[in-house]
């Protein structure tokens, strides 16, 4: 009974997240939770007493996700690389993960009193940029400060656009490198202390 129970309860959040993240919070009712997840609304009504405490049940379960995709990533090598590989990750959950899309959505639909997703993947994009200006690897006169606030803009951008074909926009090879070589360009040097010429990007341009 237990294990059903549980099954019911995860099969109505999964359901749950699909309709948030389609349809907002206004948009969704119990109803069509229910007839997605295949159960019945007293089922329902019974692990999840009102929309508003499933739509934070959603919420805190893409924040989960979120935080568990942080956790992975690695502490370790050149920072640079490693903010790439950051916001490339958030693009694809943003994307991909239907708890991390219903708690963008919901964030935007209901901001109130909910610390937004960006508390949980800001820190560890400082912490990068933090790393990377020990290292000597920004451009003189970039303060870290200030690259916090481009890649963040980048990262949310990245999160929000998508593609043609409904991927991520930030997936496509040639949108992602040529992007990403324009933001090293403004924003590092090379080893030597220089800043990054423009045949290091690859741009094939003169």
């Amino acid at each position: 009974m237990q294990e059903r129970a549980a099954r019911t309860r995860q099969a109505v959040l999964e359901a749950a997240a699909d309709e948030f993240a389609d349809r907002g919070y206004e948009g969704t009712s119990l109803q069509r939770v229910g007839w997605r997840a295949e159960t019945s609304i007293g089922a329902l009504t019974f692990h999840f007493g009102s929309k508003t405490v499933l739509a934070e049940e959603v919420r805190t379960a893409g924040r989960a996700r979120l935080g568990c995709c942080l956790d992975e990533l690695a502490s370790a090598g050149d920072p640079l690389r490693e903010l790439r590989t950051l916001i490339g990750a958030l693009a694809r959950l943003a994307h991909e993960d239907p708890f991390v899309r219903a708690a963008r959505r919901l964030e935007a639909d209901r901001p109130e009193g909910v610390p937004p997703l960006a508390e949980a993947w800001l820190p560890v994009l400082r912490d990068l940029l933090d790393r990377a200006h020990g290292a000597h690897r920004l451009r003189p006169g970039v303060s870290p400060e200030d690259a916090v606030a481009l890649l963040a803009h980048l990262a949310e951008g990245a999160m929000a656009a998508h593609g043609g074909t409904g991927e991520s926009a930030w997936d496509s090879v040639s949108v992602g490198d040529s992007v990403w070589d324009v933001v090293l360009h403004g924003l590092t040097v090379d080893l030597k202390g220089r800043a990054v010429p423009e045949a290091a990007r690859g741009s094939g341009g003169p």
